[in-house]
């Protein structure tokens, strides 16, 4: 295995952190006779994509004492199209949640949208108008702690009803003890309904929290500032800022891994 120095930036995996993910993270493929460059250190290699998530530097700007930034990239787009990072980040999410005393399924998720904008060189995009966004959508579902409990990546012209329901069959078929799902006012119509015949003999629910009309200014309202909170962990991260992938699945990938540095923080404080 090619091995770097631990580097010392801000980004970087503590040693408990890196206890915490170490046995999550693909090992190095071994064999006799394999040729090619040493498998770069998975330590280093994680604070690498960390540093970019965190940072908002392009790839090949990344610093050299991570190694060649074109193995970073390969490993990441690799690990995107796998799902390597769905599970490291579906599995801290479980650790985090019972250590926070509640049962690994849960019984209620929130539900929102954040528009972001594109750069010229990302792949497909489109116009939010009423919020004057050219770029595309993040439609996340999220637990009670704010914990991303599915994606999904359209173009921002996608209103939020049309791609709640593929958001909210991928949350329903995963998480079998769902019983309450909480929206704002763009999700009303048909979907309240549409979303009680998942399961007609069940329990599940779309609860929309309005707005009070007759208050003016900023609110908080109830369920839904947690996903809120979620958005704005996203823009802590500066390649989060605006949506810089081409691929969708790299979109996805970006949110994930701003989210498993943030449980591992949680995780190694415990």
């Amino acid at each position: 295995m090619q091995t770097h120095p631990i580097t010392c930036y801000p980004t970087d995996l503590t040693d408990e952190e890196w206890k915490q993910i170490k046995s999550l993270v693909p090992k190095p493929k071994s064999g006799k006779g394999k040729r090619g460059r040493p498998a770069l250190d998975r330590r280093v290699l994680m604070n690498a994509i960390l540093y970019v998530v965190r940072s908002g530097c392009a790839w090949r700007l990344l610093p050299k004492d991570f190694g060649p930034w074109r193995t970073v990239y390969g490993y990441f787009r690799q690990w995107s199209q796998d799902g390597t990072w769905t599970f490291i980040h579906n599995v801290l999410r479980d650790w985090l949640r019972y250590s926070e005393g509640r049962k690994v399924a849960p019984t209620a998720a929130i539900i929102d949208s954040q528009s972001v904008k594109t750069p010229d060189q990302a792949g497909e995009r489109g116009c939010d108008a009423g919020k004057k966004i050219s770029g595309r959508k993040r439609h996340v579902a999220v637990d009670c702690l704010g914990l991303i409990l599915a994606i999904k990546i359209t173009t921002a012209a996608v209103q939020d009803r049309d791609a709640a329901r593929g958001l909210i069959e991928a949350l329903v078929s995963t998480f079998g003890r769902l019983q309450v799902i909480w929206a704002d006012g763009g999700y009303l119509g048909t979907l309240v309904q549409w979303v009680k015949n998942l399961r007609p003999f069940g329990k599940l629910r779309l609860e929309i929290v309005r707005r009070c009309d007759r208050l003016k200014g900023f609110q908080v309202l109830p369920r839904r500032w947690l996903v809120e909170r979620t958005f704005g962990w996203f823009f802590k991260s500066r390649r989060l800022c605006r949506d810089y992938e081409v691929r969708p699945d790299h979109s996805e990938a970006m949110l994930r891994i701003c989210m498993l540095r943030l449980m591992l923080r949680r995780l190694a404080s415990i």
